[in-house]
């Protein structure tokens, strides 16, 4: 994969649209014992600003988790576009009925039937230090076409964008 020079305002934007249609992230948490948990977790589809959104019960199990440690990582995945996208931050339990009201979807009555007034509602808030994706936006018959010439050629085979962003620490709790 090629490495090219970008700026970080360029990553943080290519990394939001990379993540944008994709619905579910897989949540990997610390667990009490130190062992690592991941689950699947529906993302909230908006503009990527440096923090990513997720609605929770603030009864669970991941809850606990992230309030004793709150790094988290989260997985996002979309083969059939070839866009593979990894990223770690802290994660926060945040009540705030103004916020989820903005976020709000109605499919999330799937998880919450009473909807905003669910007393147990909460978002889980991931602010965004670290990220890497991968990305080939090319054809397929580009891709090959690139592979047959490697192998050809004897050079390494680079089918697309691989980059990395480093924001540092969060600036709020």
């Amino acid at each position: 994969m090629t490495t090219t020079t970008k700026t970080p305002q360029d990553v943080v934007e290519h990394l939001g649209k990379l993540i944008h249609g994709i619905k579910v992230a897989m949540m990997t948490t610390v667990d009490t014992d130190g062992s690592l948990r991941s689950r699947p977790m529906w993302t909230y589809d908006k503009d990527f600003d440096g923090e990513l959104w997720f609605f929770t019960n603030d009864h669970t199990h991941k809850v606990d988790e992230v309030q004793k440690d709150h790094h988290v990582s989260l997985a996002y995945s979309d083969p059939t576009r070839d866009r593979y996208v990894s990223v770690s931050g802290r994660c926060a339990l945040i009540r705030d009925k103004a916020k989820a009201k903005e976020l709000w979807n109605p499919s999330l009555k799937a998880w919450f039937p009473q909807g905003l007034d669910d007393p147990n509602l909460a978002l889980l808030r991931v602010s965004v230090e670290k990220a890497e994706y991968w990305d080939t936006p090319n054809s397929k018959m580009v891709q090959l076409v690139g592979f047959v010439k490697a192998v050809l050629t004897g050079e390494k085979y680079h089918p697309g964008d691989n980059q990395k962003l480093d924001r540092g620490a969060p600036r709020h709790n």
